[in-house]
Parts: structure tokens; C-alpha cells; sequence
């Protein structure tokens, strides 16, 4: 029960990433480099503080750091600049279809092969994703940010495996974004053009709560998770989203959401529940 809620919270707070960005840049009070940058910046420093209270210590420069944090960069520019030009829901497919088949390859080459059951509750949890998400004006998308979200879910599968030997899953997330601020303003600086006082507080809210602590939470849970039901988990996170937009953005709940969200549901639930039934069987 503890682990699910621990999991519960985490993809919550995943989702809110998304509300959060939608709501500061897609109304225009920032433009996405600068919140990705300020996300980041809102991260290091309260993660690095809290680690610092608590007498801790961030090792920057540890072996895994060089993927955490690169991974973790590649992440944040791919998001941002995917979102310049994509559908928001067709990118939050695109995004979390390449963490899932990057988990599952990943599985399949250092021997940890997902069951028949695994890929039973991947294939239904995706077709939930369909359903919800696939753009209702004809399934056109720009290629540059399709390529753009497919650097994103390609780093966030990195950090996630990067993530499964870590120790100390708050100073390592720490770490990961201190290090990650210079590579983002490198990438970055030269196309900031502009933030609001409203833009600025939610990219500090998203960085320091949803995406650091929610990071940490994730690197938590992780060791006690296997790699492939890591990534059907995350396949909840855009129907969560959906649902909080119609509660908090006035979006609209049809049908077909709620379709999705049971394919969803249901799909995360047989591929979770294969790992106590093969422990029930040996």
C-alpha cells in the first residue's frame, strides 16, 4: 500500500508538470526556454537546500551523475522546444510511447525480457493513450517537434534507468540539477525572450515541488520497481493530466476520456499484479 501511494503521488506530481507548463506558457506569461531554465535553476536550489539541511552531501561528481544530468538536460530542451510547435496532447503520446518502448528495449538487452502479461497491460494501457490523446484535426503533427518530444522521452528513459542504483535519491536528484542549469544555459540563453512575474512563480512552483521533490520521490520508488512496469506506470501520467485539466483549466471531460482512462487503468493494473502472480506461482 505504501509503495502505491508513494507511486500515486509521483505520477500526480508528473502531471502537474504538465498543467503547470501549459498554464504558464501556452497563455503566454513565458516563453518555454526561459521556463525550462527557471524550472531547473527552482530545482537545484531547493533539492541542494533540503539536502543541506538535513546534513548531506551532493556528490557532483560521481560516475552517474554524467547521465543523470545529461539525460536530465536532454529532457528539459526537448519538452520545451517541442512544444513550440506540437499539439500538446499528440506530444504527451509521442513522449511517453518512446519512455515505454525505451524501458522495454532496455529490459529486453540486459535480460530483465518483460512477460507475455507485461506486454499484455502495455499494449492496453497504450491504446488507452490513443484514445485519449490522438489529435481530433487529423493526426497532423510538425516533424521538428515530434523529433523534438522523441529527445525528450529518450532522456527521461536515461535518467529513469540512471535512476535504479541510486543510493540516495535526494541528493542524487540534487546533483543531477545543479548539473544539468550549465549544460540548459548553454543550450538555452540565447533564445529567452520573455517572463512575467506570473511565469516566473509557476516555473519556480514547477521546479521546485513537481519536478524536484516529484524526481526524487521517482528515484525513491524506482529500486523496488521492475523496468518495464516503471514504464507502463508512467502511462497513467497524461490521462492524470487530462483530468486535471478539465478540475482545474475548465477543459472538458468526453466520453472517449473516460474510455481512455479505464484502458489506462486497466493496462497498468494486469502488468503490476504479473509480478505477484509469478511470485505466487514458484
Amino acid at each position: 500500500m505504501r509503495l502505491f501511494f508513494l507511486i500515486t503521488c509521483t505520477m500526480i506530481a508528473f502531471a502537474a508538470n504538465s498543467l503547470l507548463t501549459r498554464l504558464a506558457v501556452e497563455t503566454g506569461h513565458i516563453d518555454p526556454n526561459s521556463f525550462a531554465l527557471i524550472r531547473v535553476l527552482a530545482g537545484a536550489i531547493t533539492l541542494g537546500g533540503i539536502v543541506l539541511i538535513r546534513g548531506g552531501r551532493i556528490r557532483l561528481f560521481a560516475p552517474a551523475r554524467v547521465l543523470g544530468a545529461s539525460s536530465l538536460a536532454a529532457y528539459m530542451v526537448g519538452f520545451s522546444l517541442a512544444y513550440l510547435t506540437l499539439d500538446a496532447g499528440l506530444g504527451a503520446l509521442i513522449l511517453f510511447g518512446v519512455v515505454q518502448m525505451t524501458m522495454f528495449a532496455y529490459g529486453s538487452v540486459t535480460g530483465t525480457q518483460p512477460t507475455s502479461r507485461q506486454l499484455g497491460g502495455a499494449t492496453l494501457a497504450f491504446a488507452g493513450l490513443l484514445v485519449a490523446l490522438w489529435p481530433g484535426e487529423g493526426g497532423q503533427s510538425d516533424p521538428t517537434g515530434a523529433a523534438f518530444m522523441i529527445m525528450a522521452g529518450l532522456g527521461w528513459a536515461a535518467y529513469t534507468i540512471s535512476g535504479r542504483t541510486s543510493r540516495d535519491p535526494l541528493a542524487a536528484t540534487s546533483a543531477n540539477f545543479i548539473l544539468c542549469l550549465p549544460l540548459l544555459t548553454i543550450m538555452l540563453i540565447g533564445f529567452v525572450t520573455h517572463a512575467s512575474v506570473l511565469g516566473w512563480a509557476l516555473a519556480i512552483v514547477c521546479g521546485g515541488i513537481t519536478s524536484g521533490l516529484g524526481y526524487a520521490l521517482w528515484y525513491l520508488v524506482l529500486p523496488q520497481l521492475q523496468g518495464s512496469i516503471a514504464a507502463i506506470v508512467q502511462l497513467s501520467v497524461p490521462n492524470i493530466a487530462l483530468l486535471g485539466g478539465a478540475l482545474f483549466l475548465g477543459e472538458t471531460i468526453t466520453p472517449m476520456i473516460v474510455l481512455a482512462t479505464i484502458l489506462v487503468i486497466a493496462g497498468i493494473a494486469i502488468a503490476i499484479t504479473s509480478r505477484s502472480s509469478q511470485a505466487g506461482r514458484t
